[in-house]
This record gives structure tokens, sequence and C-alpha cells, in this order.
């Protein structure tokens, strides 16, 4: 079993950035990979970043949307991952979503966690 817990969502203007954070503990040492997805109002969830936490290089993906304004990276000894998010839009607004997996298909998740609310407006 793994536990993933959130932090750093909340309401910003539009232009500015937050730093989303999740921190793993448990079974830790079996997790392939690491994200984020979101899900906005009215919407299906869809995946927003993830990295392959056991390589060295750290192999990442994004969703097109997020290209050049998040970033994504993780710190092995301390189980976290973290996803900066500049130049955010009112189209970022969503709960995100932390997630873990023992595998390294993006469109499968093993573990939530229980979400943070990220809120875009001016």
């Amino acid at each position: 079993q793994v536990q993933l817990v959130e932090s750093g969502g909340g309401l910003v203007q539009p232009g500015g950035s937050l730093r989303l954070s999740c921190a793993a503990s448990g079974s830790v040492r079996s997790i392939n990979a690491m994200g984020w997805y979101r899900q906005a109002p009215g919407r299906q969830r869809e995946l927003v970043a993830g990295i392959i936490s056991r390589i060295s290089r750290g192999i990442t993906n994004y969703a097109d949307s997020v290209k050049g304004r998040f970033t994504i990276s993780r710190d092995n000894a301390k189980n976290t991952v973290y996803l900066q998010m500049n130049s955010l839009k009112p189209e970022d607004t969503a709960v995100y979503y932390c997630f873990a997996n023992y595998h390294t298909d993006w469109r499968r998740v093993d573990y939530w966690g229980q979400g943070t609310q990220v809120s875009v407006s001016s």
C-alpha cells in the first residue's frame, strides 16, 4: 500500500504560479512512476504530468495544454514529487490528484491522493 499526501493548492490570479507537492509513504520502494491528474467540473480526469521515478534521467510526460508552463520533478530521497505551475490560466482550474504507480502505463493508476484544489481567477 502507498499513501499520498498533497499540498500547495490554492487561489491564484491568471499568470501566477503555484507549486504542488505530493509525499508518498508506505511501500514506496516499488513505485515506478508518480505524477498528477486533474479534474475540472463536468470534465473527465486527465493526465497533467508524470515522471518515471526509478530511472536516473527521469523520463517525463506532459499534457499538450501544459507543456512549457508546468514542470514535474521528484526527490527520491524524500519520496516526493513536485509540480511547478507557471503562467497559470483560468482553464487550469481543477482538482489536482497525485498518483503513484508500480508500472509505467500512464493510463492506469494504482494509488490516488486525496486531491487539492487549484483555482485561477482574477
